[in-house]
């Protein structure tokens, strides 16, 4: 599946980065795993195989698709 790059707020390449799988129209999120424990204890209903990532509240407003 191809990836296409949606947008990003960083100014050295590094991440965060918002993709699109052009395939399906789903959304791909790149960016600084959350490791904050008291942050993490209150996430609900967590499936093995996922993970969380800290967004810029910048990134999505600037480039989240508006569909």
């Amino acid at each position: 599946m191809a990836l296409r790059v949606i947008g990003t707020t960083s100014d050295d390449g590094d991440c965060p980065t918002l993709y699109e799988v052009e395939e399906t129209g789903d959304i791909v999120v790149q960016g600084d795993r959350l490791t904050d424990p008291e942050h993490l204890e209150q996430l609900r209903d967590v499936k093995p195989s996922e993970t969380f990532v800290v967004i810029p509240r910048e990134l999505l407003t600037r480039f989240a698709p508006k569909e």
